[in-house]
C-alpha cells in the first residue's frame, strides 16, 4: 500500500519512519515543493518519494499532518476523494502560544471532516509527541498504544490493521463525536496518557 503524507513536519516524518519500517512505501508533500523535500526523501530512504499534495492525496491512503491554521490551505486544491480513507493526525493548537482554537462545541476532526467530503476519516496519531512515535512502538514487554476513531466501521478497521502492522496496539474509540472528544488535544483525557497494551 502507498500512503499520501500532507505535512513533512516532525509528525509527519515520524510516521513515515515507522510506516517505512513496516514495508510500506510513502509519499511526503508540504507547502513548498517536492523540490523542498529531496534531502528529506535522501535520508529516509528506499521506499520514500516526494510528491506535490495533490499526488499525495491520490495514494491509497492519506494521512494529514499539517498545523492547523494551514489545514484550510493545504487542503483546497485537492482532488475529489472518492472514499479513500484520510487519517487526520492534527490537534487544533495556534501558535506562537499554541493556545486551543475555538472550534465552537465540535471536535477537531469533526472540523476536517468539513474539509475533505467525500472522504472516509479516521482521527489517530495525535496523542503521541513525534519524539514517542518514531521510536520502536515495543516496550516494556507490551506496545505503545494508538487511539482512532471515526464514522465509518471499515475505514477504522483498516487504520488499526495498519496501526497494528506498525507494532503499536490499536484501541477503537467509535465514532468522531464520541472518540474525538476522549483523544482531542487540548481537553481530552487520553492525549496526557502514554498507555502500554500488554500481549
Amino acid at each position: 500500500m502507498r500512503i499520501g503524507i500532507i505535512g513533512a513536519g516532525a509528525i509527519g516524518q515520524a510516521f513515515a519512519r515507522q510506516a517505512l519500517r513496516a514495508g510500506y512505501q510513502v509519499i511526503l508533500s508540504n507547502s513548498r515543493g517536492p523540490q523542498s523535500l529531496a534531502s528529506l526523501v535522501e535520508d529516509l530512504g528506499p521506499g520514500a518519494s516526494a510528491g506535490t499534495v495533490r499526488e499525495a492525496a491520490l495514494a491509497d491512503m492519506v494521512m494529514i499532518a499539517v498545523p492547523w491554521k494551514y489545514l484550510p490551505q493545504a487542503l483546497a486544491d485537492v482532488p475529489p476523494w472518492e472514499g479513500r480513507i484520510v487519517v487526520d493526525m492534527t490537534n487544533p493548537l495556534v501558535p506562537p502560544d499554541f493556545r486551543a482554537a475555538n472550534l465552537h462545541g465540535r471536535t477537531s476532526s469533526e472540523v476536517v471532516a468539513d474539509l475533505v467530503p467525500g472522504a472516509r476519516l479516521v482521527k489517530a496519531f495525535n496523542t503521541l509527541p513525534p519524539e514517542l512515535l518514531s521510536t520502536v512502538p515495543y516496550e516494556a514487554g507490551g506496545r505503545h498504544v494508538i487511539f482512532l476513531s471515526g464514522n465509518d466501521a471499515a475505514a477504522r478497521a483498516e487504520v488499526s490493521r495498519l496501526i497494528q502492522s506498525l507494532g503499536f496496539a490499536s484501541i477503537d474509540l467509535g465514532d468522531l463525536p464520541t472518540g474525538g472528544r476522549l483523544q482531542g488535544i487540548p481537553g481530552g483525557p487520553l492525549p496526557a496518557l502514554n498507555l502500554i497494551k500488554l500481549a
